[in-house]
């Protein structure tokens, strides 16, 4: 499904022609009444409110934003950390199974680097299949001989692997949380009204005065659905701890 939340630039491209649009509509309105002195005051009074909530509005919004990419980059630390661990406790369990889940978990660790730096959903819906037949495989190899040696020491490299399963899971869930539509709803109404005023304030004036609101705040929501689209963009989370975890493991 098409969600243009997911191309920043698109936002870009639309924000910056409704608002030019707005502000547009805006001036010709005003060039169409000439106001008073005490009615320009009120005018005014209005302008900076709506454009106070705008800011206060986009503010907000862009912590959301930046406050799920960080919890993006601390899932993917923590996922690397996750099998790492597991990697090492894998000597817990006999050697024919140990050599069976390392080998598993380092095809493992290159798909889910492959799964954070792939954008083509083909590719990722087969990322995803291999994904889910690996931590299948996984959980097998570290269950079976817990079953018939159930021990203490067993039993760190099964809560190690479901560590593992786990952190994945995180992972997904940060990624899926988004800002919510309302918010870009109510940040698209606020700033299509603000531009209308802006234009209507601007009336017989150079044009260029009511095209710096416009310029502005589609950068804004620009870098806003940049920093919160998980895959496109210019900003997105590097799986920086998993591929030097993969360097480490595959030099051994």
């Amino acid at each position: 499904m098409f969600n243009p939340l997911d191309h920043p630039i698109l936002i870009l491209v639309i924000s910056l022609f409704t608002s030019w649009i707005s502000a547009w509509i805006g001036g010709s309105l005003g060039n169409r009444k000439q106001e008073h002195g005490e009615s320009r005051d009120e005018f005014m009074f209005l302008l900076g409110g709506t454009l106070t909530l705008l800011g206060l509005i986009i503010g907000f919004t862009f912590s959301m934003a930046v406050s799920r990419y960080d919890q993006r980059k601390n899932y993917e630390e923590q996922e690397a950390n996750a099998i790492g661990t597991e990697y090492v406790r894998a000597d817990l369990l006999p050697a024919t199974d140990a050599a069976k889940v390392r080998v598993l978990l380092k095809s493992y660790l290159d798909q889910r680097i492959n799964q954070y730096k792939s954008a083509n959903t083909p590719e990722l819906r087969r990322i995803d299949a291999q994904i889910a037949q690996l931590q299948t495989q996984m959980w097998s190899a570290v269950a079976k001989p817990s079953i018939e040696q159930l021990s203490p020491v067993t039993a760190l490299a099964v809560s190690g692997m479901n560590d593992v399963l786990n952190s994945q899971g995180y992972t997904q869930a940060a990624w899926w949380n988004r800002i919510p539509i309302a918010a870009w709803v109510l940040m698209a109404i606020i700033s299509i009204f603000c531009n209308v005023l802006v234009g209507y304030g601007a009336h017989g004036k150079r044009a260029f005065l009511f095209m710096i609101l416009p310029i502005t705040l589609s950068i804004s929501l620009f870098l806003i659905a940049d920093i919160d689209s998980p895959r496109n963009g210019l900003i997105h989370v590097h799986p920086q701890n998993l591929e030097s975890l993969a360097e480490s493991l595959h030099s051994q």
